[in-house]
């Protein structure tokens, strides 16, 4: 049986994620070796080393030239090897590493470029829009990598053709929420054009409720409006649940918006013009079969569809499904075979759910954005996977009739969606 590892900045830096990875990891000089590369574009957290067959795989950025390629690997007191670089282009490269009390073994060096995760560290319950102000894409994640999902801020990811990211920073954090101390969870954004100014209202969960902060840009800073918007689950729901997950939506036909949220239940809602309130009266239960959580709403040629995910986020199933509606509060209807996007067992891709899309502007072209377990060592983790999760996108296709295809979960993930031209 193979045994995996991952170098993992992130699980490193966490005391639990750690004790974790130490069940798996028997040769931690190894371990500590890939851990010292500072190659730019290595995607640490997704290192594999398989011992059984003395093979290292090493993700990098799809962009990467190969041709001259350092790993730029540290030797220690324990291990030695030749450094420099290397031409990847033909296939893995051969290091000799010498390790002390154990002597002098061949290891074949892989690299793949892989666009998956499309996010540096863990993150997870991914929310994406595109700017009309910055003329870019914005991804905003729940920080992941702490047990319980105890996070306390929130960070936003920007892009120019959705291939290439750049850290923005945290947008909030609840050191400055009067009303919540825990739990940052699951963000949802909307860009409203008010008075000729753009305005950006941030939706998320915190202390299992739903609260609200506004900005006048899409990478923040945030303000939170004082209070909770959402406490309680709807009086009178037949579903039991939590007040989390809320997804925020735009209905092109009306110019009308609504705020869906739950776990066990789906609630819709029309809000109000400020934002920042729904209507009261416009509260309706959408639970479809096979619902818990993650709902996320987009509208094309005429149908309003409705994605969700099944399961608990710690277990390997986890998965998306949908279903459509003639209207944002109408019933959903499903179609039989409904799962779009599940495991990958092959490819070891596990946990697939909690999603968001996007449409590149003027183009027919979908993308979904999700979460899985970190790869490759998230499946071993067991329930702690579920605090251990990275962001991914991949390609989303639709039939003639409109249904959705069923969506691999790839490592690849997309390609830039245009080239880049400025700094930026």
């Amino acid at each position: 049986m193979k045994i995996i590892f991952t170098i993992a900045i992130a699980i490193l830096l966490s005391l639990n994620c750690a004790a974790q990875m130490e069940q798996f990891r028997t040769d931690s000089v190894l371990f500590e070796l890939f851990y010292t590369s500072r190659a730019k574009g290595v995607k640490l957290n997704n290192i594999d080393i398989d011992t059984v067959n003395s093979v290292i795989t090493v993700p990098v950025d799809p962009d990467l030239k190969l041709d001259k390629f350092d790993l730029r690997i540290t030797p220690t007191a324990k291990v030695s090897f030749s450094r420099g670089k290397r031409n990847f282009n033909a296939g893995p490269v051969v290091y000799r590493i010498s390790i002390q009390g154990k002597g002098e073994k061949e290891w074949k060096v892989c690299i793949k470029k892989w666009g998956n995760p499309v996010l540096p560290g863990l993150y997870a319950d991914p929310d994406i829009i595109y700017s009309q102000k910055t003329k870019r894409y914005h991804i905003y994640p729940t920080s992941d990598g702490f047990t319980n999902w105890s996070g306390t801020y929130f960070k936003s990811f920007s892009s120019p053709d959705l291939a290439n990211w750049r850290d923005d920073g945290e947008v909030l954090n609840l050191k400055n929420v009067s009303w919540a101390k825990g739990n940052a969870w699951a963000p949802a954004i909307i860009e409203r054009k008010i008075s000729g100014k753009y305005r950006y209202f941030y939706y998320y969960c915190a202390d299992k409720k739903i609260g609200v902060a506004i900005a006048d840009h899409p990478s923040g800073p945030f303000k939170d409006i004082g209070k909770a918007l959402l406490e309680t689950r709807p009086e009178g729901f037949l579903k039991k649940g939590q007040t989390i997950d809320p997804d925020v939506f735009e209905d092109p036909e009306t110019g009308k918006f609504y705020l869906f949220w739950g776990n066990g239940f789906m609630a819709g809602a029309e809000l109000n013009d400020d934002m920042i309130s729904i209507k009261k009266e416009t509260v309706k239960e959408l639970t479809p079969k096979s619902y818990t959580e993650g709902t996320h709403v987009f509208y094309r040629d005429g149908r309003y569809y409705f994605l969700w995910s099944e399961n608990d986020t710690r277990d390997p199933n986890y998965r998306v499904r949908y279903g459509t509606s003639t209207s944002p509060l109408g019933g959903i209807l499903s179609p039989e075979n409904n799962i779009i996007l599940s495991r990958t067992d092959e490819i070891g891709i596990y946990g697939t759910g909690h999603n968001s899309t996007i449409m590149v502007p003027e183009k027919n072209e979908w993308y979904i954005l999700y979460h899985r377990f970190t790869f490759p060592s998230g499946i071993h983790m067991g329930r702690e996977a579920g605090y251990n999760r990275e962001v991914c996108m991949d390609t989303m296709e639709f039939e003639n009739d409109g249904s959705i295809k069923i969506i691999k979960a790839s490592h690849q993930g997309i390609k830039p969606t245009s080239s880049i031209t400025e700094k930026w």
